[in-house]
């Protein structure tokens, strides 16, 4: 686990935010999940998107969403070469190792279902040939909060491609100074350094699949998601999609921790990055910052008795 922990030291030295933020981002990384990062404009998340993107030898590429991006500026187009008197495609930026699509929710629905069938399953199709993405493969997203001007809402069936939605939130103040004093996105971003290549980490991403779990945690997790389909507050609950990537997370978690077994404090620490961005909520139960569903997965949690 030495290479996960010189990744994570990588990653402080220009992230100072809440240090859980990074490991969520990490836990993706090794289930091979997308994560999506929301908070307000000026938090870190860019930073810490470009952080995780630096520390990796792998390629990146980044792509700046706006309302007249097109779905080829992403995917790529095929052009006419009259040199060789044939039809040539030149990839887009989706063909990169590390994708950071910044404010992803500032394009338009038709732009954001491009990234669908890449990150679902590692392919696009375009004029009619399916082509396969480079592995590794991870897209960060960033996005604003839904209600500032000029965001589009991300629909449920480009959410639930995403393995974690998580929130930065404000540094600490003994952070925000040392924030002030670094200014890391000038000074320290610049000069940071790969520590892992891709073939570590696919390695690494390799082996989170064998670490074992108990059939009570199996079955637990199928209680969590069977109790979200019947709460009166929602009307759509976790899918079985859902508690698959429930499962990947809390492996990861496990294995990031360094362990070759999941307990179940591996899942309950997984359940609101994984589950509520993949929940709807009853209309009458819904508020404008998405709070109803965190508190309903609260209750979820609360009510049903995880395994000794």
């Amino acid at each position: 686990m030495a290479a996960v922990e010189r990744l994570r030291a990588n990653i402080r030295k220009v992230y100072f935010g809440p240090a859980s933020a990074v490991d969520q981002v990490l836990v993706c990384l090794l289930a091979r999940g997308h994560i999506l990062i929301e908070d307000v404009p000026g938090v870190g998340k860019t930073l810490l998107a470009s952080a995780l993107a630096r520390s990796l030898d792998c390629s990146l590429a980044r792509i700046q969403l706006t309302p007249d991006l097109l779905p080829a500026d992403i995917l790529g187009v095929t052009v006419w070469d009259q040199n060789k008197a044939e039809f040539l495609f030149k990839p887009g930026p989706i063909f990169a190792n590390i994708v950071l699509a910044d404010e992803i929710n500032r394009t338009t629905p038709r732009t954001q279902s491009a990234l669908l069938e890449a990150m679902n399953e590692g392919q696009v199709s375009i004029d009619g040939h399916t082509r396969k993405l480079i592995q590794p493969f991870l897209v960060v997203a960033t996005q604003n909060p839904f209600d500032f001007e000029g965001t589009y809402f991300l629909p449920e069936s480009q959410l639930d491609r995403f393995l974690m939605r998580i929130k930065l939130g404000y540094p600490a103040p003994d952070d925000e100074a040392t924030i002030l004093q670094v200014d890391p996105l000038r000074n320290e971003l610049i000069r940071l350094e790969p520590v892992m290549t891709a073939e570590e980490l696919l390695n690494l991403q390799e082996q989170v699949p064998a670490v074992r779990v108990e059939p009570s945690l199996y079955d637990y997790v199928v209680r969590l998601a069977a109790a979200t389909r019947k709460h009166p507050g929602l009307r759509i609950g976790v899918s079985t999609r859902g508690a698959l990537a429930l499962i990947h997370a809390a492996k990861a978690t496990a294995f990031l921790a360094g362990r070759d077994y999941l307990i179940p404090e591996d899942i309950r620490a997984n359940v609101l990055p994984v589950c509520v961005h993949r929940i709807v909520v009853q209309p009458l139960a819904r508020d404008e910052q998405g709070h109803a569903a965190s508190q309903i997965m609260h209750e979820v949690l609360q009510t049903v008795p995880s395994p000794a």
